[in-house]
């Protein structure tokens, strides 16, 4: 390490010993907490995941809890903490750890990146915070801090971007304290170097950071070229026998990929030809009420609108029917739901 990376891993060190995070509930602990909680903070805030990582540990304590649990009791525990190919790949990873490695979380960077759904940002996070291993990392704090300070051009689905800012983590990552450096570096992203309004004056790389000198923070890191999200549609079908609904579990890949939702159709249109083909019934919706969500997704939004079809018996027989299942409404907080759905049946418990 040169002297201008060793004062920039000095720097960094100092300013967390004093101001860092200290109590977060995954520090300090075992690997399987360590790698739940970076699993979980992909794409979400710490805000946001600190009760869901504490009842996730309740319910699944343990890797081979985890790995012995049914796909849908982890989906269910998960559901509103969204993106969740992340809770079906640690579901896998965790039968993969059960089945392959005696139950104990691997520690060698080549074992880590093998499992579903770990990267090598994620890797070295859980390598250097559980086995206080030499590792750099660069989620998306660590990125916004080096693009700044480094003033690296381009925006993170470029290559040389990407290798740009791995050269500089993997430079300035010091060997000795590297766990506690990690966490400085998300610290600074996530409390300082904020995406809007960076609380420059605060920060402890000022004078180390080329942006802080040109004035051009707002520039850094550079953004992916904009392009319209488009709109999509559905309809929901919600098939109601007096106090049971009919659900439908989705494909495993794909959006909500294994939870339970509403079957769903492309306009009103479809109505009779799904039921007749799914339920060999042939009802006309009650009722039909349009967009009654709009759901943003990364790269589209969906429109949620939905028809209600009461029905006077059960069908006989269901097309698929592993895939479908008649709940009473009571039981419908039992079942992992997206958000969206869970929100247009709590009308239903009222």
């Amino acid at each position: 390490m040169d002297a201008d990376a060793a004062s920039f891993a000095k720097t960094v060190l100092g300013w967390y010993r004093r101001y860092g995070r200290h109590d977060l509930p995954w520090q300090r602990q075992d690997a399987y907490r360590v790698w739940l909680s970076e699993v979980m903070l992909q794409q979400t805030q710490v805000s946001t995941v600190v009760p869901y990582y504490r009842e996730f540990i309740k319910r699944f304590p343990d890797i081979r809890q985890l790995a012995d649990a049914s796909i849908d009791d982890v989906l269910q525990q998960w559901q509103g903490l969204g993106y969740y190919a992340r809770a079906r790949n640690l579901h896998k990873a965790a039968g993969v750890i059960r089945d392959q490695h005696d139950g104990s979380f691997p520690q060698t960077m080549e074992a880590v990146e093998a499992l579903p759904g770990i990267g090598r940002s994620t890797a070295g996070a859980i390598l250097s915070f559980a086995f206080g291993q030499h590792w750099p990392i660069l989620d998306g704090n660590v990125k916004r801090v080096l693009a700044r300070c480094f003033r690296v051009p381009g925006w993170y689905g470029q290559s040389d971007t990407m290798k740009q800012l791995w050269y500089l983590a993997e430079s300035v990552t010091p060997a000795e304290g590297t766990s506690d450096f990690n966490q400085a570096m998300m610290d600074i992203g996530s409390m300082i170097c904020l995406k809007s309004k960076p609380k420059c004056e605060a920060c402890p790389l000022k004078k180390m950071c080329s942006s802080y000198r040109h004035h051009s923070q707002a520039d850094y890191p550079q953004k992916k070229p904009t392009r319209a999200k488009p709109h999509k549609r559905t309809l929901m079908l919600l098939h109601r026998f007096e106090d049971q609904v009919l659900l439908w579990r989705r494909p495993p890949s794909g959006i909500w990929g294994g939870l339970w939702s509403l079957p769903e159709v492309d306009g009103e249109r479809d109505v009779d030809l799904w039921q007749q083909s799914f339920l060999s019934i042939k009802q006309a919706p009650q009722k039909i009420q349009q967009d009654v969500i709009r759901h943003q997704f990364t790269h589209y939004s969906l429109g949620i609108s939905l028809a209600i079809i009461e029905i006077d018996k059960l069908p006989e027989k269901i097309f698929d029917a592993d895939n479908y299942v008649w709940v009473e409404i009571e039981d419908l907080a039992s079942h992992g739901l997206p958000t969206p759905v869970r929100k247009l049946l709590s009308s239903l418990q009222d």
